[in-house]
């Protein structure tokens, strides 16, 4: 098998395309995570905190010299941290509600009641009947039963 045709069984496999698919709507629901953390969430906490906005929470362990124009601030940025936690809580409470919601659905098509088959037909009984006493009578002779097709051993004449 070469490589080629080795890779395209490979991409054509359905849980490759699943993945895939759950990646690019990870992505896309990481911006509206991030977007509810830090546009509705965090402003009533930092005002209930006293109008503080933890993005900006660091703490600075060499100040920048304003007399240069290079970056030189050092500080560990410690309000971006707890944004990122209250991301992750946020996002793992919503996981955990949606496989609350699959389990619930299927605990629900577990519990419905097996469909009921359809009743046989006069013909399909009438099939049935016959078949249990070929079964009775090859019981009753101790016989087993021939494969289908099987003819007599007799020799032609």
């Amino acid at each position: 098998m070469s490589i080629v045709s080795e890779f395209r069984e490979f991409i054509e496999r359905g849980n490759v395309i699943d993945l895939a698919v759950g990646v690019i709507i990870g992505a896309s629901f990481n911006a509206i995570v991030k977007s509810l953390v830090d546009q509705v969430v965090m402003p009533p906490i930092g005002l209930l905190t006293g109008g503080i906005d933890f993005s900006r929470l660091k703490w600075v362990l060499r100040p920048e010299d304003p007399a240069t124009e290079a970056v030189e601030q050092v500080a560990i940025q410690y309000g971006a941290f707890i944004n990122t936690v209250i991301q992750f809580l946020i996002v793992a409470w919503v996981v955990f509600l949606l496989v609350k919601l699959v389990n619930s659905v299927r605990r629900k098509e577990a519990e419905k009641p097996p469909e009921a088959k359809p009743q046989p037909t006069a013909t399909e009984v009438l099939l049935m009947e016959i078949r249990d006493q070929l079964k009775a009578q090859n019981a009753a002779a101790g016989a087993t039963p021939a494969p289908p097709g099987a003819g007599s051993t007799a020799p032609k004449a």
